[in-house]
Order: C-alpha cells, then structure tokens, then sequence
C-alpha cells in the first residue's frame, strides 16, 4: 500500500483547455496556430496531442480551440499545417472555402457549444475554386452539376475584386477570403454577437502552397489581424 501523498496517490492536475471563457483566448489560439504553423515551416514538427493516450483523453468529449472553415484543396490540411492534432481543430472544409446554412450551423455549434474562441476562415494561393469562377464569368458559361453552387458563392468575390480595380489571381482570392469573413459575421447574428462579446475573434487567413507559410488577410476584431506580423 502506497503511503498518503506518495504518487501513486496524486492526482494529475486537470488540463486547461482555451475556450471562449478564458480570457484572452481568442489571441491565445491565435498564437497556437501561427507557432504551429512556423514550426510546420521550419520542419521543426512537435505532432502534439497524437498518441494513443491523449486518443483516449478526448473520446469522451472535445474542446478545441479553433475552427477551420478551410478550401477543400487536399494540399490544405489544418492538423498538419498548423501542426496540430487530435481535439484541437473543429475543421469545416469546403471548395472556396464557401458557406452555406450547414456550414454556419458547424461554426455555430462550436462556438456556442464547444466554446470554441477562434474562427478562421483559411483560404491559399492559386486557387481552383476562384479560378473556375473567373472562367465562367469570362466565357459567360455555367459549369455542370453542382459545381455551378461553387461558383456562385464565389462571383460576388469577383465583382468586388473588379470594383477594386483587382485582376491578379491571388489578390481577388485575398478578396474572397474577406468576402467569406464579412458574409459569416452579417448571416449569422449567433457568430456575429460571440465576437462582440469578446469570447470569439474570426480571422481571414491566405496559405501559400510552396512555403507553407499562412498570413493574416482580415480579422474581426481588427488588431487580431496584425498578430502574426508581431510574432514573426
């Protein structure tokens, strides 16, 4: 039999997780993505949270700290590129990154159930969707099937983009990635009354597909869009 407070007996202190209750959080997962996202650059990897025990830690529940609504791209895999692992991404992936009612509702779910403190919208250079859309615009043509859906969400991006007097692939893709923050925030008052509470932050992110490297396009409230820049 052990004796009292020898370690078998202690108990092992319980893990904080960063939700949208802790303050400062939104910042602070900021930050754990940008770090992980550097040492994904620098191939300085750490694959936390993905082993057996940590598997069995969050099968019961999960609290992660940020939610990805990522472009499909399969070069575009949150966990990796950020260096994550399981419980920590709540991943919503579609091409172009566009949004729709279900898509809301996920975004919804986790930051009002979940807690979830972060939203990013993650979209990256040279991008299919973007470019489909530029095509059908400039040939005055629909694609087949549901495809048109994709282009669709994505034409508003376009215009905007013209507005601007933008026309290079990656500058309206900047533009999109904003368009998608601006359209989660005005068609969801749950997303958009998280965020003026303070407990939620929604940050427009570009990957760049040959460095590896994310950047800040956008971010409500609006300083989080200078963080990398401060943590570089």
């Amino acid at each position: 039999m052990s004796r009292p407070g020898s370690i078998s007996e202690q108990r092992a202190p319980e893990r904080e997780f960063l939700t949208a209750d802790v303050p400062g959080a939104p910042k602070r997962a900021l930050a754990e993505l940008i770090a992980g996202n550097r040492r994904f650059v620098t191939g300085t990897l750490r694959h936390p949270n993905q082993n057996a025990s940590h598997r069995a830690a969050v099968a019961a529940e999960q609290h992660p700290f940020a939610v990805i609504v990522g472009c499909s791209d399969s070069r575009l895999a949150a966990e990796i590129i950020f260096d994550r692992g399981l419980g920590d991404l709540f991943v919503v992936r579609t091409a172009g990154h566009t949004v729709g009612p279900e898509v809301l509702g996920s975004v919804e779910y986790a930051v009002t159930v979940l807690r979830t403190p972060l939203v990013v919208v993650l979209g990256h250079d040279s991008c299919g969707a973007v470019q489909a859309a530029r095509a059908s615009v400039a040939t005055g043509t629909t694609p087949p099937g549901h495809l048109s859906a994709v282009v669709d969400a994505v034409v508003p991006s376009l215009r905007r983009a013209r507005e601007a007097g933008v026309d290079e692939l990656d500058g309206i893709v900047d533009i999109h990635i904003a368009q998608t923050v601006e359209a989660m925030l005005e068609s969801s008052e749950t997303l958009a009354a998280e965020v003026a509470a303070g407990g939620c932050a929604v940050v427009g992110m570009s990957y760049r597909l040959a460095a590896g490297e994310v950047r800040a396009v956008t971010a409500q409230p609006a300083e989080l869009a200078d963080a990398p820049a401060r943590a570089a």
